[in-house]
């Protein structure tokens, strides 16, 4: 049959145990367009156990496609690590990388299938090999959503802190992904939490910045932990503002001095849930004159972002500005009048 018949063929699993043996190597290693043979597939897809032994070989399970990955990084991908034969499974042919830098430990990681691997494999020195991002395979994990399955002893804090290119320790990959939950509680601590990348983001940040807010301890939402900055002045409340996340924060935490807050335009996130149209996670009682007219550094409200972003609803009533009429907004369109908010 030809390439992309076998390939099918071996992704939904139709060919007979009969056709799968009758394979050689000259049939499952030729390339398709992005470099791919039928071995990847086979690898991918669980086949391995039903091709004949002989067609398993270093040379062959270390084929490169056109982004280095090989049928071992397929394997684990598809979490059938377990077919390949044990004997092929060394330290060598594990630590094969992609043209990223990605090794077969780095896919299993974030695939789960690292408990398919000989225990023998899973060390210290094997957790911290780090891809060309210097992803650890922790990081890859907490991406996938599979540090819940990872191998028993390796979530530890000494492996959890250790950070990428961007400064990102594993909790800062968790929280921008929604996986912090998957993190034993009595890991995530306060000197984990305040951790800051190279843009001096801490975690809360990046769970807010991606609107997993509500996987942070309850009791570390704070105004001090908040109001924290990154180096471009922004903070985890402002984060909050954008992304609809205000209604995650405990209610004796979200003050008017908290919704005050000014990043490096002077915007307070009053100013980020006007513009967002999250204003209705602000309690009423906060939702007043006095937070509403609050101006940035170019003179602009909340009250004016609303009304322009087309939230005017979730204004209070008595807020609401009228309509203007044909002389107020000629007015407007020449410059010789601005809104009073």
């Amino acid at each position: 049959m030809d390439t992309n018949t076998l390939h099918a063929a071996l992704r939904n699993g139709s060919l007979p145990s009969e056709d799968l043996q009758a394979l050689g190597v000259e049939e499952l290693t030729v390339r398709n367009a992005a470099g791919n043979t039928p071995l990847h597939t086979a690898a991918k897809y669980g086949q391995l156990t039903g091709l004949p032994p002989t067609t398993l070989t270093p040379e062959t399970l270390l084929l490169k496609n056109d982004s280095g990955y090989t049928p071992l990084h397929h394997a684990a991908l598809g979490g059938h690590l377990d077919q390949v034969p044990v004997t092929l499974l060394t330290e060598d042919t594990l630590v094969t990388r992609s043209n990223s830098g990605y090794t077969v430990f780095h896919v299993a990681a974030a695939h789960g299938s690292l408990g398919q691997l000989p225990d023998a494999f899973l060390t210290a020195e094997t957790i911290q090999r780090r891809t060309d991002l210097g992803n650890t395979l922790l990081h890859e994990a907490a991406e996938n959503g599979a540090l819940d399955r990872m191998p028993p002893g390796f979530l530890k804090s000494e492996f959890l802190i250790l950070t990428n290119a961007s400064g990102e320790s594993v909790l800062h990959v968790a929280a921008l992904n929604g996986h912090l939950d998957q993190i034993p509680a009595e890991l995530v601590t306060s000197d984990m939490l305040l951790r800051r990348t190279h843009a001096g983001d801490t975690v809360p940040h990046a769970a807010a910045i991606s609107g997993h807010l509500g996987q942070v301890p309850a009791d570390f939402l704070t105004h001090d932990h908040l109001v924290l900055a990154s180096k471009s002045g922004f903070t985890p409340i402002h984060a909050a503002a954008e992304t609809g996340q205000l209604d995650q924060i405990p209610a004796a935490q979200l003050t008017a001095d908290l919704l005050l807050t000014r990043n490096d335009h002077g915007d307070t996130p009053m100013h980020a849930a006007a513009y967002e149209g999250h204003l209705r996670q602000i309690p009423p009682q906060l939702l007043n004159h006095d937070l509403l007219l609050v101006r940035n550094y170019d003179g602009v409200t909340p009250l004016r972002t609303a009304v322009r972003r087309g939230f005017v609803d979730q204004l209070p009533a008595h807020l609401r500005p009228k309509p203007e009429g044909p002389i107020k907004r000629a007015l407007v369109r020449l410059g010789l009048s601005r809104p009073p908010f």
